[in-house]
């Protein structure tokens, strides 16, 4: 891994936590009257949320701006020029070691096995980026999924804060999320395994050894696997909240699905 790249990782890590423990206290006193009246532990997971929002936001962002003009990504995904998205990807590890250490100190309140193993697969597969430069493309086209989060994180916010499930903003943010997931996890998986398959038998796949292909391919169908859970639960709860079905409260799956939640839920499914 080069200093840059290190450096970004580094610099990521910092900044987000200066973030959570800095800025967005500050933030949401000033715009969010309701939370100075939430109890230490919800706190503790509206500031980790904006935080996430922020990331999900800026690599996200980021990711469609390399899919869109990085001429050599596109035009060679597995062995293309991959400086920018060594760049996102190292935006993504810093976020990450930072969420790992947050969920260590928070583990009575926060703490999920599931999710560490998801951040400590995910450093393992984007080490592959950042040390030997491949599968750049693949590698950035995954983080697109990040844009279904800030809605995710939005509607935990309006529960934290009390809003019943049939107030207007809160069913208009939970149809956003429905249509948002299913855009960037669910709908754009025809384009990029037609994009996967296209690499099989070429020099530039039997360039990346069996080591790299296992874990992308295996980590590639995993993930898709868990979208389409994730996407059933959220459409189901959808459904629900626009008929009018259940009570207030239902169980808070790691989808980020409609209803409520009583129990951390991170919100990493890249």
């Amino acid at each position: 891994m080069e200093a840059r790249e290190l450096s970004v990782v580094a610099g990521s890590f910092v900044g987000f936590q200066l973030l959570f423990s800095v800025a967005s206290p500050r933030l949401s006193l000033a715009v969010t009257p309701g939370y100075r009246r939430l109890p230490p532990t919800k706190l503790t997971e509206w500031n980790s949320r904006l935080v996430s929002t922020v990331h999900a936001l800026v690599v996200g962002l980021f990711c469609l701006y390399i899919l869109w003009f990085d001429d050599a990504v596109n035009a060679n995904p597995v062995w293309g020029d991959p400086n920018l998205v060594k760049l996102n990807v190292a935006i993504t590890c810093g976020y990450l070691l930072y969420d790992l250490v947050l969920l260590a100190c928070n583990w009575s309140t926060m703490g999920d096995g599931f999710f560490v193993c998801h951040h400590l697969a995910a450093l393992y597969a984007y080490g592959y980026v950042l040390t030997r430069g491949v599968l750049p493309y693949f590698a950035n086209f995954r983080l697109i999924s990040e844009l279904s989060t800030p809605f995710v994180n939005q509607r935990w916010f309006y529960e934290a804060l009390k809003y019943p499930r049939s107030h207007r903003l809160v069913v208009l943010n939970g149809v956003a999320m429905a249509v948002v997931f299913f855009v960037v996890r669910i709908g754009v998986m025809p384009s990029y395994w037609a994009s996967v398959f296209a690499t099989f038998g070429t020099p530039e796949f039997e360039r990346l050894g069996p080591g790299a292909q296992v874990a992308w391919i295996t980590s590639c169908i995993a993930l898709d696997v868990l979208n389409t859970i994730w996407m059933y639960k959220i459409a189901r709860g959808c459904y629900k909240v626009l008929t009018g079905r259940g009570g207030r409260k239902v169980k808070d799956d790691a989808d980020g699905s409609i209803g409520a939640d009583k129990t951390h839920a991170n919100n990493h499914t890249d």
